[in-house]
């Protein structure tokens, strides 16, 4: 990526606490499509997400982050939500771009999510891992985050780690560190494969599907500039953050959640890779 800092850089001189706030949503974040299906309501403390036969919408943070913890609270689409998919990601700009993926895989009322997840490098992915959740995402506001650092990607349900992706390049598996990447969401229709392989198609007649969101934190975060030549925020205090990886406790805690939760894992899948699994499966 053409202006793209190296890690030593990053580590050098982005170690810095960006500043965003959990309160007024439109200050971190802005509405990029769907029309009046995208609201912000409560004063700006809570962004929705229609899908209607029309469209669907999404918003994106407003900066791009190299690094960071990123949280936000969000309620699915309650009901019979099959064939709708909820996106939130991390991605960046680029051709061959680099994303962090939670989908939220509708189902038939009654029935679980399936969250999918999965990490492209260089815009290749095929690294899906799917989950069921432990509770209703549908009744309350649950929080979903992604922590990135040069040294690890973990995704985070309501502090609970469910999946690491751990800095391998030394042996030769690309890890995202080099291009800036906004945090984006979505709801559309998928219903050609989110709900069973494309078997269960979208109700129209529960239109319009709704989602919400509140609760944005990027206050551990390197902040990239519109330049792409420096970093903005304030001093940090503690960017601990940007060397954390999963204590043994951590670890035992993301065993048992794959263990339970764990529907469909790539590492697993031996049809699909033919010819031998991804190297990061086999070490």
């Amino acid at each position: 990526m053409a202006g793209a800092p190296s890690l030593y850089s990053v580590v050098l001189v982005v170690c810095l606490l960006g500043f965003a706030t959990a309160g007024d949503l439109n200050k971190e974040l802005e509405i990029t499509w769907g029309g009046d299906r995208a609201k912000l309501v409560n004063g700006g403390t809570v962004l929705t997400l229609s899908l209607d036969k029309g469209s669907g919408s999404g918003f994106q943070s407003r900066s791009q982050y190299l690094f960071g913890k990123i949280d936000m609270q969000i309620k699915l689409v309650p009901g019979n939500s099959a064939g709708t998919v909820t996106a939130y990601y991390l991605r960046s700009e680029e051709s061959k771009w680099d994303e962090i993926d939670f989908e939220f895989l509708g189902n038939l009322s009654g029935e679980p999510y399936i969250v999918h997840t999965n990490i492209f490098t260089q815009g290749k992915g095929d690294r899906e891992q799917q989950f069921y959740l432990w509770f209703d995402p549908t009744a309350d506001f649950h929080t979903y985050s992604f922590l990135w650092n040069p040294q690890t990607i973990i995704f985070y349900v309501d502090g609970t780690p469910i999946r690491e992706f751990k800095n391998k390049e030394s042996i030769g598996i690309p890890f995202p560190k080099r291009q800036p990447m906004k945090l984006q969401s979505s709801l559309w229709n998928a219903d050609d494969w989110a709900t069973r392989g494309g078997r269960v198609k979208t109700d129209w007649t529960q239109a319009p599907f709704t989602a919400t969101y509140r609760n944005f934190e990027a206050n551990q975060a390197c902040i990239w500039s519109v330049s792409g030549s420096s970093c903005r925020g304030g001093s940090s205090e503690d960017d601990s953050w940007l060397s954390q990886q999963l204590d043994s406790a951590g670890s035992k805690r993301l065993k048992r959640v794959q263990r339970s939760y764990m529907v469909y894992n790539y590492c697993s899948d031996f049809k699909r890779f033919p010819r031998g699994l991804p190297l990061e499966c086999t070490v």
